[in-house]
């Protein structure tokens, strides 16, 4: 009886052996990633793999490699912002994109019912995924301290506030990029400039308001005007409105993410202020909404995509053993629009 693709059902592990001319044994250890087989064979088991359709049985194999070929990727956040936000869009390209060669599929997890932090670890600890990549986390995620003692390989997307252990992370220079931000607002000529925070239980939040008032105080200026936003385009709105209620003298105007920029942009057309002829505004992230506002938005670029490619890269590293518990820090550069 010949051996072919064309056999009814769905191709076996015995009928690649038999194509391939080596035993049943020996076809598991290739699909199982053994390194004690040799080259010739692999490529005769890989070919007669090809020629069969054969596909592997995920759950066998993972009893074999105590692999899932899976990686988490852990948004603590609620659906609408995740879904809305362009960051999250970003990070999940930049991820796939390295996924995609490998075995590992991703798996999204997005913020847990409240009060129920246990059952995602609960989860992560089962040995349902291989790895998990944490985005987005709050310094009020009691969960936080948890996941970073887990036995699993973590990445996060910036450090963890209140995590006293080290641990791998992946994030950019955000009080540097804030302070490119006002000091390109001082050059023109701005001198009653304002902020819109992100939620300051966020690195990314503290650090951009630290840039603010770095270079606002090295200015002898007043960093008085603030609006506390959350990085989502309602809490942006809400921000702008207060904040140019209680500053109306406003000249200047750095905001801590575009989304939130966006809405900004909108409460200053509403009071009729002119932009940039009367306010100028700068937004961080560079995402595709700085390309869509009226006038076009002058912000800070983060390599999202790039962010995301480089936290895959590291969890498939830890996953492979690679001991890897230090930040890395991307810089983030100035695009000048119409805005500023």
């Amino acid at each position: 009886m010949s051996v072919t693709g064309q056999d009814l059902g769905a191709p076996t592990l015995e009928q690649v052996a038999a194509l391939a001319g080596v035993s049943r044994a020996t076809v598991s250890r290739v699909v199982n990633g053994s390194p004690k087989v040799l080259p010739d064979t692999v490529a005769a088991v890989n070919r007669a793999i090809v020629e069969l359709g054969y596909v592997p049985n995920r759950a066998a194999r993972a009893l074999v490699t105590r692999r899932t070929d899976s990686v988490a990727l852990v948004v603590p956040e609620p659906d609408s912002r995740v879904f809305s936000d362009p960051f999250f869009a970003g990070i999940l390209r930049g991820v796939s994109m390295k996924l995609a060669p490998t075995s590992s599929q991703l798996v999204l997890l997005i913020q847990p019912a409240a009060g129920d932090d246990q059952r995602l670890l609960r989860y992560l600890r089962g040995g349902h995924v291989d790895g998990a990549i944490i985005v987005s986390h709050h310094g009020r995620d009691n969960v936080l301290q948890e996941l970073a003692q887990l036995p699993l390989p973590i990445v996060f997307s910036a450090r963890p506030l209140g995590v006293e252990v080290p641990v791998a992370s992946v994030d950019v220079d955000n009080v540097a990029g804030a302070r490119t931000a006002v000091e390109y607002l001082l050059s023109l000529g701005r001198r009653r400039i304002g902020t819109v925070t992100g939620p300051l239980d966020m690195t990314a939040g503290l650090d951009r308001l630290t840039g603010f008032k770095e270079v606002l105080a090295e200015a002898g200026l007043p960093a008085d005007a603030i609006g506390y936003g959350d990085f989502t385009a309602d809490g942006g709105e809400v921000a702008a409105l207060q904040l140019f209620e209680d500053h109306p003298e406003l000249d200047g105007l750095f905001v801590a993410s575009d989304l939130m920029a966006t809405a900004a942009l909108r409460v200053l057309s509403q009071r009729g202020r002119r932009v940039p002829e009367d306010v100028a505004v700068v937004g961080f992230d560079d995402s595709v909404l700085a390309t869509t506002t009226t006038p076009r938005l002058t912000t800070i670029r983060q390599p999202v995509e790039q962010l995301g490619a480089r936290m895959a890269e590291l969890v498939l590293a830890k996953i492979g053993g690679a001991d890897l518990t230090s930040p890395e820090i991307f810089d983030t550069e100035l695009i000048i629009r119409g805005s500023a």
